[in-house]
This record gives structure tokens, C-alpha cells and sequence, in this order.
């Protein structure tokens, strides 16, 4: 069975259904419409959230359309097609499309510049390239440098002289299943690593990868026809298309949110009856700091049906599940760990029985296998720390056109994360860092995300990171770049007497008070913090005790 199976199986069964609702809080409504023959849905006030949705066999047909076109430029099994939009009712049926097609999708990290764009374009292979308006500027500035991407289509209104519009060509198109045999042994999407070592690799699946990661997911959170789940995070990256799979297979409804402001998520959990939601670190500390602070009203939303909060894609705070706890005592709650390289989220996750082990990333997942190693590849004792290492259907087939890259992490069969973790006595793996972060100061190993941890725990900082910075007489220091909640001021004196509480060698040495950049999956640009505190452009603070 592959992917597209699902889908074709949801549009017979639940066709009338409704499959995806896109909300688009921040836009007018002209701006918001990309697909126009799709069914537009004013909400009840003219100010309230644009609303559009889609139901199962509107976007099994869609997803053909698409599949069509491409066929019908001649295009063969395996091609590389990009994708690079936003968030919106569009981007999974021409997903689905180009996998019906027999082609390679390839989604673009929204935030990548021109450059970043065209070394992703070429590093892939690609032909085919689906953008959207908030890209045509970038577009503009390399389209004469990426000959090898011959055709461009366009999702929007007003099309580029150098791209078709997508919206027009389709109308045209078959809306009936192309006839491409697939096998799950078949190459299927590439993904990017997030680039936080430099420029991205690029990551290539099978449909059996797809496949398992659907079945992981549905069997960790026991997505059912009734469930409704609320899709935050950019779908260009595994973690949240992986997780809207559990929808897929479930044949439920999902909400596309473009937004993250507190009342924004609300409202969307009230008036779509959301029941399960994604978030990352960020944006549940910031739901919970607008509930603290009286910015939200829980009162004015209906929440009783929402019964599974989950996070992922970075370590999660311990202190942060506890607060949301006492704020919401009925939710269940879970945590997955996984990578790109991993077809996301699952390959380690807590389980929502698991709630008092807050602070692990839990036990192998659905389907998969996990070890920690030493560096000679041999299982660690329990309660030591080693390199998590992954086996399953979801492991990646390989760094595209990076064979020695690949041969790095894939042994045997085992992936490599490059993470630090550990297992208690119970079996529960806790992260300790990533390999590469790892301070390593004197001859101590300081493994930063305990350190984050345990600042975080003091109520005036609202996120925190550690990094190791060059020391001629130690080796490396560990530093503390710190971002403090609005409306408060904190001095040096109060982090030095918090950090009392740690052993003198897991002190930072030097603190720096300043916003924490993180990328669109939550994670913590620790190369970005390195090369701004390595040259020194802002004031430090010794920490002294």
C-alpha cells in the first residue's frame, strides 16, 4: 500500500466530507483566495477569521488535476518537483498530486532566501517548481540562474511572466486517478535538514517511509473519525505533515491555522471543535503567559472537547507541561522525538499514560527500534549518557547525491541522530544534547539543554539557550543567551544567585540578556547565537560565585 491510497480511499468513503479547513486570521480577504474554484465561506462577522475548506473528494479530484498536468508536460517517474508556499488550502492536494504523478515532491522551507532557494532547486534536481506570491520577489532575483528548473507554475492571482498560472491549467486537466503503478520501494519525497550546520541536506524517503510514519502516528494518538486536529506549523517539514497523517488515515478533519497568537489558536480550537493540537515550545509558552497575564480569557472559549496537547521538534521544559497541566488538568499529553532523516515525529515518543515521566522523550516508538551507543557504536550502560541511534521503515534512503554524508550516519541499517541521550532504569530515554553542542570545558562534558532546563525554571525568563564559546585556558566556556518575559526586568545579581543551585562547572560563565532566535520548527539557531557572541557585538555580563 502507498500513500496515496489513503486518500483515494477517504474520497470514496467520506467524500461529501470536510477534509482540510485553511483559517487565515491576519489577511484581507481578497488576498487569502489562491484556489478559486473552491467553496468560500464567510465567517459570521465580518471581521472574524477568512475561513475556506475541502471536503475528501474535492481533494482526491484536486490532487489528480494536478497529477494530470504534470503528466501531460511529459513529465517521467521519479522527477523532482518543488513546492514553495505558505500554508494553505493548496498545498497538500499538490503534494498528493505530485506523488500521484509518480514524482519526487520536494517542499521548500518558506524562509529560505534566493540563494538558499536556488542551492536547494539544484542540489534536488529539480524541474518543476510550484511557488507562491509571497515568493516572487525572491523568484525574481535567481530565475535566470536555474535553467534545469523548466517549468514554474504559480498559485495566485497575478502570475510572473517567467511561470503559468497553476489555478487555470488544472481546470483543464482529468480529475480522474492518473495511470502511474507505484511501489513502495519507490523514491517519494525529499526533505531538507534544517540547516542549522550550514546548508541543508537533502533527505530522500520512499512511500514506504510515508506509509509508516501514517501508521505511527495514528497508533501513538488514536486518531478517529471524530477527531479534529489543528495543524500549526509549516507543512513543508515532516514534523507537522507527519502528524496531520494521522488524520489521513483516520479519514478526519484537519484545521490549517495561519497564525500563532494565542486568541488565534484558541478561536480556531472553539470553532472548528479542534480536539487534538501541535504546538511547539514557543507558542504554548506564549498561550500560557497570555492566560497568566489576563491577554486571554478562557471563559470566552468552548475547550471541552479538546483532549490531546502534544509538542515536539525540540526538547520540551518540564516546568513549561507542569504549568499547562494546572492550566488544563483534562488534556492528555505526549511528546515525540524524531528528525527529518527519521521521517519525523514518532520514532521516540512519551505516550499519554506516560505524564509522569515529563522531561523523557519516552521509549521507542510505533515500528521502531532505538539504542545508545559509544562512539565505537557499542551499546552504553543505562543511566549513561551515548549517541541515539534509530532503526525502522521510516529511516531515510540517503542524503541525496552525498554518499559520504550518508555513509556518516546510515550503519547497518541504524541511523545516527547526532543526539546525546540517556535511559533510566524503567527504559525511558531522556535527551541529553545534540553531539555537536555538547561544551566540552576543562575536560567536563556540559550538556547545554540541562542547563536550558534548569533556567527556564526561574519565572522571569521566558526562553533561554546555552553555547560554547572558545576559552584559551579552558577550552570552551558555557554562555547563557537569556530572553526575558515582557513587562519584567532581571538583574545579573538574581541569574547569579539562581545559578548557585547548580554545581559550580555547570555555571555559565558569561551571560548574555537577548532575544533567543529559533527557526520555524522551534528550534534553537545555535550557529546564528555562536557567530554573534563569537564577535563580541554585544555587552556581556560576567557571572561570577
Amino acid at each position: 500500500m502507498i500513500i496515496t491510497d489513503f486518500l483515494e480511499r477517504n474520497a470514496r468513503l467520506y467524500g461529501q466530507e470536510c477534509s482540510l479547513v485553511e483559517i487565515n486570521p491576519s489577511e484581507e480577504r481578497d488576498k487569502a483566495v489562491t484556489w478559486w474554484d473552491f467553496n468560500l465561506i464567510e465567517m459570521a462577522s465580518q471581521d472574524a477569521p477568512y475561513r475556506r475548506e475541502l471536503s475528501w473528494k474535492d481533494f482526491d479530484r484536486r490532487a489528480n488535476r494536478f497529477a494530470n498536468l504534470l503528466l501531460s508536460r511529459g513529465l517521467k517517474k521519479g522527477t523532482k518537483v518543488a513546492i514553495l508556499l505558505m500554508n494553505c488550502l493548496e498545498w497538500l492536494p499538490i503534494y498528493f498530486g505530485v506523488l500521484k504523478a509518480g514524482c519526487v515532491a520536494v517542499p521548500m522551507n518558506f524562509r529560505y532566501s534566493s540563494d538558499e532557494i536556488k542551492y536547494c532547486l539544484e542540489l534536488a534536481d529539480v524541474e518543476v517548481l510550484i511557488f507562491g506570491p509571497e515568493f516572487i520577489s525572491r523568484m525574481d532575483a535567481i530565475i535566470d540562474q536555474i535553467p534545469m528548473v523548466k517549468t514554474r507554475f504559480f498559485v495566485g492571482k497575478e502570475t510572473p511572466d517567467y511561470a503559468e498560472n497553476c489555478i487555470r491549467l488544472t481546470g483543464f486537466c482529468s480529475s480522474s486517478a492518473p495511470p502511474v503503478a507505484l511501489d513502495e520501494t519507490d523514491d517519494a519525497a525529499i526533505y531538507f535538514s534544517s540547516g542549522t550546520t550550514g546548508f541543508p541536506k537533502a533527505i530522500l524517503h520512499n512511500h514506504r517511509a510515508l506509509v509508516h510514519s501514517c501508521l505511527t502516528e495514528q497508533n501513538h494518538h488514536s486518531q478517529s473519525r471524530s477527531d479534529v486536529f489543528l495543524c500549526i506549523p509549516p507543512l513543508y517539514h515532516t514534523g507537522a505533515k507527519m502528524h496531520w497523517f494521522g488524520s489521513l488515515l483516520s479519514g478526519s478533519k484537519a484545521v490549517l491555522l495561519r497564525g500563532v497568537k494565542p486568541e488565534w489558536i484558541l478561536r480556531a480550537v472553539t470553532e472548528e471543535r479542534c480536539t487534538i493540537v501541535w504546538l511547539l515550545v514557543p507558542w504554548a509558552q506564549d498561550l500560557l503567559d497570555a492566560i497568566d497575564d489576563g491577554r486571554v480569557d478562557l471563559t470566552k472559549f468552548k475547550l471541552d472537547q479538546w483532549r490531546l496537547m502534544h509538542i515536539g521538534a525540540q526538547p520540551v521544559p518540564p516546568s513549561l507541561i507542569r504549568r499547562w497541566m494546572e492550566v488544563f488538568p483534562n488534556h492528555q499529553y505526549d511528546t515525540n522525538y524524531g528528525l527529518s532523516e527519521s521521517i519525523g515525529p514518532g520514532s521516540v515518543h512519551l505516550g499519554v499514560e506516560n505524564i509522569h515521566k515529563v522531561g523523557a522523550i519516552g521509549k521507542p516508538g510505533y515500528g521502531w527500534q532505538a539504542r545508545i551507543v559509544d562512539e565505537h557504536g557499542v551499546d552504553v550502560s543505562r543511566g549513561e549518557v551515548g549517541e541515539l541511534i534509530l532503526k525502522g521503515n521510516g529511516v531515510m534512503q540517503c542524503y541525496y547525491k552525498n554518499p559520504e554524508a550518508t555513509a556518516e550516519v546510515l550503519k547497518d541499517g541504524w541511523l545516527f541522530t547526532g543526539d546525546m541521550a540517556r535511559e533510566d532504569e524503567e527504559g525511558f530515554i531522556y535527551l541529553v544534547d545534540r553531539k555537536k553542542d555538547v561544551v566540552i570545558s576543562g575536560g567536563e562534558n556540559l550538556y547545554p539543554v540541562q542547563i536550558e532546563d534548569f533556567l527556564r525554571g526561574y519565572d522571569k525568563i521566558k526562553d533561554v539557550a546555552v553555547i560554547g564559546l572558545p576559552d584559551q585556558r579552558l577550552g570552551e566556556i558555557a554562555v547563557a543567551i537569556i530572553e526575558i518575559k515582557e513587562d519584567m526586568t532581571c538583574t545579573e545579581d538574581e541569574i547569579n544567585e539562581f545559578c548557585k543551585a547548580l554545581p559550580r562547572y555547570k555555571r555559565p560563565r558569561k551571560l548574555f540578556f537577548d532575544k533567543v532566535p529559533r527557526n520555524p520548527t522551534g528550534k534553537i539557531e545555535k550557529p546564528v547565537l555562536r557567530e554573534r557572541y563569537c564577535q563580541g557585538r554585544l555587552v556581556e555580563v560576567q557571572i561570577t560565585g
